[in-house]
């Protein structure tokens, strides 16, 4: 009899899993609670390096099913996803996405699937990088200061001390907090 376990992975701790729960369940599988696997971690990190994913990795067996909602929860990768899934399917382990119909993934069509899939993601998110970059350049070369601003100087802090000013005025007047003049107070 096959078991039916869900990886639901969020990037950061104000998500929640909740979300994906539902979906699984508006799908008509039935997952017992404690084969749920929630996991707060980037989908950049690869599955092999998630806790939580190594111990769901821990407890499935042949026949199982291994339920994610969307292909970019067991990664971003490409490549880390394929291995992921082919790992599953060499140990006889269905991976089903419902973001793609409920598609087996360790299916021939289901293999196909996903590699287009995660090839056009990964290329999607090369573009957005280089697009990053090519704005960066820009601004940079439009003489933009890019980054944080600049600290205030002790020079900066010394002059308006000598003034007769408190490290609470000074912070007032150079925009800064009270930790950085007292860091530069001479």
């Amino acid at each position: 009899m096959s078991r039916a376990f869900l990886y639901a992975r969020v990037s950061t701790a104000d998500q929640t899993s909740a979300n994906q729960e539902y979906e699984v369940i508006s799908a008509g599988f039935s997952v017992a609670p404690h084969r749920v696997f929630r996991e707060t971690i980037s989908g950049s990190v690869s599955a092999c390096e998630r806790p939580v994913f190594l111990k769901l990795l821990e407890r499935l067996e042949a026949t199982d099913v291994l339920i994610v909602t969307k292909l970019d929860r067991l990664g971003r990768n490409a490549l880390d996803v394929r291995s992921t899934v082919e790992s599953l399917a060499g140990r006889n382990i269905k991976v089903h996405c419902l973001a793609l119909g409920g598609v087996d993934l360790t299916s021939a069509a289901g293999k196909m699937t996903m590699q287009v899939i995660s090839a056009v993601a990964e290329f999607e998110r090369d573009l957005l990088v280089e697009r990053t970059q090519a704005g960066l350049a820009r601004a940079k070369k439009q003489g933009k200061i890019l980054g944080r601003p600049a600290c205030t100087t002790e020079a900066e802090v010394a002059r308006l001390k000598c003034e007769g000013k408190s490290q609470r005025q000074v912070a007032l007047e150079l925009g800064v907090s009270v930790s950085t003049v007292k860091r530069r107070w001479v």
